[in-house]
């Protein structure tokens, strides 16, 4: 693979990780537009690992609000938890549907669930997230408000997102409208749900990349398009969180709706 290619596919990932348009299903078309021959597992791998920059641009734009979490909640290990230490096991709650689902499912997830067909459908099923969240979300509760049904309903949505073209922003951002959160708190607690999982999905990928013949021609095409996952996504996180301040899901939505039809039409 190509290295303008591999910082191609990172760039692709920064920008379709946080925007409600799906990461694997981008970058499943990407390879195909390009060319770009992987055998499905690798790809796989090499997907999930340069989720790893996208966790990066989370960690560096909401670090002060990860900090406050993480001292708050270690806090309240202690027995004097802090305003903060809530929200930190409600992340951790959320997180509890993906890990228990995700590793069952890797290997058909990397297999025929990974083709351009699939691909079309989950487009058309983030279109039909999006718009339910627009049409039913009353949009009237703050990230403060979130309760133990609140973290175990996004997080199912989040382990939805493990299928391929399942935008994981997608799902988790609808999941926290349709329990009427605003647009951005519901991102904002999408974002910090991506801390804990993301390593937990490159821990796996690095257990299957030890698996892989000669693993080492990775090196560099992992380290290019985590670097290119890393810049772009952050840029991703600020100018969605500022689209959200004033306006909707609905542009995304359209978006899915024309290019999933598109997919499935020449597949």
């Amino acid at each position: 693979m190509e290295f303008l290619h591999v910082l191609l596919l990172g760039a692709i990932q920064g920008v379709t990780e946080f925007l409600p348009i799906s990461s694997s299903g981008h970058l499943i078309l990407a390879r195909h537009l390009l060319g770009i021959q992987q055998e499905p597992q690798v790809a796989f791998t090499f997907d999930v690992i340069i989720q790893l920059g996208t966790w990066l641009a989370v960690m560096i734009y909401y670090w002060a609000d990860i900090r406050a979490i993480a001292t708050d909640m270690w806090a309240g290990l202690r027995g004097q938890p802090g305003p903060l230490a809530r929200l930190g096991w409600m992340i951790l709650l959320a997180t509890v549907p993906a890990v228990l689902i995700g590793w069952p499912l890797k290997d058909r997830m990397a297999g025929e669930m990974s083709g351009l067909f699939f691909t079309g459908i989950f487009l058309l099923i983030n279109a039909g997230l999006m718009l339910l969240a627009e049409w039913l979300g009353k949009r009237s509760r703050q990230l403060a408000d979130a309760n133990l049904n609140d973290a175990l309903l996004v997080g199912i949505a989040q382990a939805v997102a493990l299928l391929p073209a399942v935008s994981r922003s997608a799902a988790t951002m609808a999941g926290g409208m349709l329990q009427n959160f605003t647009r951005r708190d519901a991102a904002r607690f999408a974002f910090l749900m991506s801390v804990p999982v993301m390593p937990a999905a490159a821990a796996v990928g690095f257990w299957d990349l030890g698996h892989l013949p000669n693993p080492g021609a990775l090196g560099l095409p992992l380290l290019g398009g985590f670097l290119a996952a890393a810049l772009v996504g952050y840029f991703s996180i600020r100018w969605l969180l500022g689209h959200l301040s004033r306006n909707s899901f609905m542009p995304f939505a359209l978006y899915c709706l024309v290019l999933g039809s598109l997919v499935l039409y020449f597949s």
